[in-house]
């Protein structure tokens, strides 16, 4: 009975470290989305100000 609620411990960490793994891919999927998003962002407006401009 220990050696089982010992493994389902060790299955419950398992679990958690999986889970925070995941966490932290799509934090930084996003905040690279976010990344990107901003830089178009800018690149676009660089280019409509220099058609403006000539």
């Amino acid at each position: 009975i220990e050696r089982e609620r010992e493994r389902e411990r060790e299955r419950e960490r398992e679990r958690e470290k999986d889970r925070i793994a995941v966490e932290r891919a799509t934090k930084e999927a996003r905040e690279r989305a976010a990344i990107e998003a901003r830089e178009k962002a800018q690149r676009a407006a660089v280019e409509r100000a220099t058609k403006e401009a000539t």
